[in-house]
């Protein structure tokens, strides 16, 4: 019986979002994937659905990120408009991570999660949210930082 030898190949995932603020709610989706992952790239995308000006505002926020990791070599903070398959494949990642909040959650990356599986063979890891985190998103502090409200609460 031939023995196969373990799989040494480093485990990528890839957390792309559009990250517009990176908030305690990412920050701890991304803390958890480093306990499964030895390498996590955290990519800032744009989606226009949401309004984003990607020209300045990708560097911003990869910068405020980057500072956060900056003492840990196994994350990667990098800007990519493109489609989170080949992003992947660029960094090596076989898995792309993704956080949920809650059922829409799920009902709205599910069928992303099936085409990407498709395409590429990259599974997705679903990581549910901590309940005292389930509200927070980056939407709410966006609103909440346009009337004035201290957001810092929900920031990391």
């Amino acid at each position: 019986m031939t023995r196969k030898s373990p799989d040494t190949a480093a485990r990528v995932a890839l957390f792309p979002g559009s990250f517009n603020p990176f908030t305690r709610g990412h920050a701890s989706i991304a803390s958890r994937a480093l306990e499964l992952f030895d390498r996590l790239v955290i990519c800032v995308g744009f989606n226009a659905d949401k309004g984003d000006d990607a020209a300045g505002r990708a560097d911003i926020i990869v910068a405020s990120i980057a500072r956060l990791y900056a003492d840990d070599p196994r994350v990667t903070v990098v800007a990519d408009p493109g489609l989170s398959v080949d992003i992947a494949r660029r960094h090596g990642a076989r898995f792309i991570v993704r956080g949920i909040r809650s059922g829409a959650d799920l009902d709205y990356e599910r069928p992303m999660a099936d085409v990407n599986r498709d395409l590429a063979g990259i599974e997705t890891v679903f990581l549910l949210a901590l309940p005292e985190l389930a509200s927070v998103s980056s939407s709410m502090v966006r609103e909440l930082e346009r009337y004035g409200v201290d957001t810092s609460r929900y920031l990391p």
